[in-house]
């Protein structure tokens, strides 16, 4: 039988939930207005441009993102209606494929970057002193390594 969470152990949960939830739909708001991205597209368009050559496999893609690879397809190809990445066979395995940043992605990543890190400045990282910071780096990065590490309950796909 699960042990219920006490009081400070909801209120802390309740806090983490609801004060998340507001960062990423207030992120979300400022993206689309600056840039007409999402922080889906944002992610994928970071990440592809710090790999070499700008380029990763989709799997490794899917994992970095926390995606299932029905849900990269899916964001890739909306991607790519836009002409911000293309898809190209994986020259080390002609059966795998690669996203690939196009200069239209690189373009509108260095475009939507200095607004979108204002508002991370705005939203978070102002709120916060030296001590807040590194304590909240410190958890996560540890709750992230243990997620990561931890078998994913059976019959529960990722999203």
């Amino acid at each position: 039988m699960p042990r219920n969470l006490d009081t400070a152990e909801l209120a802390g949960w309740r806090a983490y939930i609801e004060a998340s939830q507001l960062l990423l739909t207030r992120l979300e708001e400022e993206l689309r207005r600056s840039s007409n991205l999402t922080l889906g597209d944002y992610h994928v368009l970071v990440l592809l441009s710090e790999a070499p050559g700008q380029r990763l496999r989709m799997g490794e893609l899917a994992e970095r993102l926390i995606f299932s690879p029905s849900r990269l397809t899916y964001q890739i190809s909306t991607m790519e209606r836009r002409d911000l990445v293309r898809r190209q066979p994986c020259p080390a395995d002609r059966r795998g494929s690669e996203a690939v940043l196009t200069p239209t992605g690189l373009s509108t990543l260095r475009a939507a970057a200095p607004h979108h890190l204002k508002a991370v400045r705005a939203l978070f990282v102002d709120d916060l002193d030296a001590d807040a910071l590194a304590c909240l780096t410190r958890v996560f990065t540890r709750l992230g390594n243990r997620l990561r590490s931890a078998p994913e309950p059976a019959g529960e796909p990722r999203s």
